[in-house]
């Protein structure tokens, strides 16, 4: 099956390095920018626990790291443009 992805999706895909081809399915590339998104909040808290900086510093980081992964909270179907079938 081939996808047709929004212009802003593949933007967002794209900063993270995830470049998807018309046969990509939007799942596993929801599943790949879901990875990356807890592997670095994995990281952010390991960071905490090491005392890198302060509980009061560590939430706005959480929250700037939230805002990069926006595309997170977009339901995983409008990522793609409806493409008119033969009728």
């Amino acid at each position: 099956m081939d996808y047709r992805y929004r212009p802003e999706v593949i933007d967002a895909l794209a900063r993270h390095g995830l470049v998807p081809g018309p046969d990509t399915a939007p799942q596993f590339l929801r599943d790949a920018l879901n990875d990356l998104y807890r592997y670095q909040i994995r990281q952010l808290r390991q960071r905490l626990l090491r005392k890198e900086f302060s509980k009061e510093a560590y939430v706005p980081k959480v929250v700037d790291l939230r805002g990069k992964y926006l595309l997170l909270s977009i339901p995983v179907a409008e990522w793609t443009l409806s493409v008119p079938g033969p009728v």
